[in-house]
This record gives C-alpha cells, sequence and structure tokens, in this order.
C-alpha cells in the first residue's frame, strides 16, 4: 500500500445526497450553477478592485483576499461532488482524500481569521476615523494577511499531517460527502487522542476567539455608529460595514450549528446541508452582497465594463 505504508485503505466512498437519478441530475444543475456563480462572482471581484485604483483600500485588499479564499474553498468541494453526481463514483483516493482535507481547512481557518481581520479594519475606520490612515497602513494590511494565510497553512500541515500518521484498516465508507477531519478519525484504526485534542485546540483558536473579538469589534462599533445624531451620519457608517456584518452572521451561523448540534443521524443530514452552505452557497453569495451593497463596487464594476466594451 503507498501513502507511506500507514494504511491498508486506498480509496474511500463518500456519501452522497440521494440514489434517485432525479434528484442527482437536480442536485447536479444547482451545484453546476453555485459553482459556476462563485467562480464568475469572486473573480470579477478580484478583478474589478485589481483594476480599479479607487478602491485600492485596506477594506478592499481584505476583500481581494476574501474572494481568493472563496475560490479555494468551492474548487476543493465541489468539483469532486460534481463529478460524484454526473458518472456516480463516490470514491475519493487516499491521497485525494487528505488533499481535500488539507485545502478545506486551510481555506475555512483563514476565512476565520480573516474576517476578524476586516471587523478590525471596520472598527478603526468607524471609532477613529482621523488615525484610519495611520493604523491601517500599507505595512500592517500585508502583515495581517500573510499571518492570515500562514498560521492557517501551518494548522492545516499539522491537521493533516495527524492524520496522515493514522491506520485505516476497516471500514472506508465516511459520512460525509466530502474528506472532513472528524469523519476521518471515526474510521481510524489507531489512537486518535492527539488529533481530538488539537481539534479542540484549533476550534477554541480559530472558532471561539476570533468569534469573540470580531463580536467585541462590532460591539464597539455599534455603540459609536449610536453616538452619531444625525440619522443620515448613522446610515452611512453602518452601510461601510453592513456588507462584512452579513458575511459574518452568515458564516458563524453555520459555524455554530456544526458544531454544537447533538451527534444524530438526522444532525448528519443537517450537517451536510450546513457543509453545502460554507462550502457552496457561501461563496456564490458573498459577491453579490458585496457588490449589491456597496455603491463604490458597483460603480467601479460598470467603469470597467465600459472600458472593457
Amino acid at each position: 500500500m503507498s501513502a507511506g505504508n500507514n494504511t491498508a485503505v486506498v480509496e474511500f466512498i463518500l456519501q452522497g445526497f440521494s440514489e434517485d437519478p432525479q434528484v442527482r441530475g437536480l442536485l447536479l444543475v444547482l451545484f453546476l450553477l453555485l459553482y459556476l456563480m462563485a467562480l464568475a462572482g469572486n473573480g470579477l471581484i478580484v478583478t474589478v478592485i485589481t483594476l480599479s485604483p479607487g478602491l485600492h483600500t485596506p477594506m478592499y485588499f481584505f476583500l481581494v483576499n476574501l474572494a481568493i479564499l472563496d475560490i479555494v474553498c468551492t474548487t476543493t468541494v465541489l468539483p469532486k461532488l460534481l463529478e460524484s453526481l454526473l458518472v456516480q463514483v463516490d470514491t475519493i483516493s487516499y491521497q485525494g482524500c487528505l488533499t481535500q482535507l488539507f485545502f478545506l481547512i486551510w481555506s475555512l481557518g483563514a476565512e476565520l481569521l480573516l474576517l476578524t481581520a476586516m471587523a478590525f479594519d471596520r472598527y478603526v475606520a468607524i471609532c477613529q476615523p482621523l488615525r484610519y490612515g495611520t493604523i491601517m497602513s500599507w505595512p500592517l494590511c500585508a502583515l495581517l494577511a500573510v499571518a492570515v494565510w500562514t498560521f492557517s497553512a501551518i494548522n492545516t500541515s499539522v491537521h493533516t499531517g495527524l492524520i496522515a500518521k493514522l491506520t485505516f484498516c476497516g471500514p472506508n465508507h465516511i459520512q460525509h460527502f466530502l474528506c472532513e477531519a472528524p469523519s476521518l478519525l471515526l474510521l481510524s484504526c489507531s489512537p486518535t487522542t492527539v488529533n481530538n485534542v488539537m481539534i479542540i485546540i484549533t476550534d477554541v483558536y480559530f472558532g471561539v476567539v476570533n468569534f469573540f473579538l470580531t463580536l467585541a469589534s462590532y460591539g464597539y462599533i455599534v455603540a459609536s455608529i449610536l453616538r452619531i445624531r444625525s440619522a443620515s451620519g448613522k446610515r452611512r457608517a453602518f452601510s461601510t460595514c453592513s456588507s462584512h456584518l452579513l458575511v459574518v452572521t452568515w458564516y458563524y451561523s453555520t459555524l455554530i450549528y456544526t458544531y454544537f448540534v447533538p451527534g444524530s443521524g438526522a444532525s448528519m443530514e443537517n450537517g451536510k446541508v450546513v457543509a453545502v452552505l460554507y462550502t457552496a452557497v457561501s461563496p456564490a453569495v458573498n459577491p453579490l452582497i458585496y457588490t449589491l451593497r456597496n455603491k463604490d463596487v458597483k460603480t467601479a464594476l460598470q467603469k470597467v465594463a465600459l472600458a472593457s466594451w
């Protein structure tokens, strides 16, 4: 056996959504549309911001990073899911499973860190407007972006490396449509104590700590907005962070549901739905949220469109 002779399993069987051909056909069309929307929308955001000097600010710099992460996340999962729906092949190789796990953990962890950085950016913009240019300097923005990608890469390397050391010698049926750490640990024939401890540590840092940092940022933002006397000033201040707040609420709602529902058969099916939300729906919807609710992006998009024509 390959993979360093650590396992007798050469492939895993992923659990699909349905065996009904009509249902699989509908899901194929749905996920294909979501994938194309995610690629087109996020690719358009990266292109428009790159080509528009007026959008070369910290907020849009972080938005470009978010768009790239969304492309990585959805491309990690959806092509394999589309293949299984199209040709009804629900297997994935051992190496392919670890590769999917690596990039999935990388993108999800990086997105949590990035959302925290974006919340800090909005906090400085609204609560410290006169010092915004000084605090959110380009060196700091670049440092935050490098830290987001680097820390999440170290995190996923640790988790994937620990799972690669496990022995898989029994059942190879993953109770999910993608390779994720909890599902793989259930199939391991060797002790998984270290893996479980690392998952808890990661959940606390990437999930809980970043959640409360983001919550604290928006607590200060709301308090600052409420102190604005004019209604137009309140609307203008809230409009600068409403898109990000919607994305944060959506993202954390799905993750909280994933990790706090009881482990039952029904919750396993619900877990698939939640996974679809953050791997397929969220990457497709995020560009719509940031463009439809943002006048600067819509104006830049019109200019780029006119220039291209």
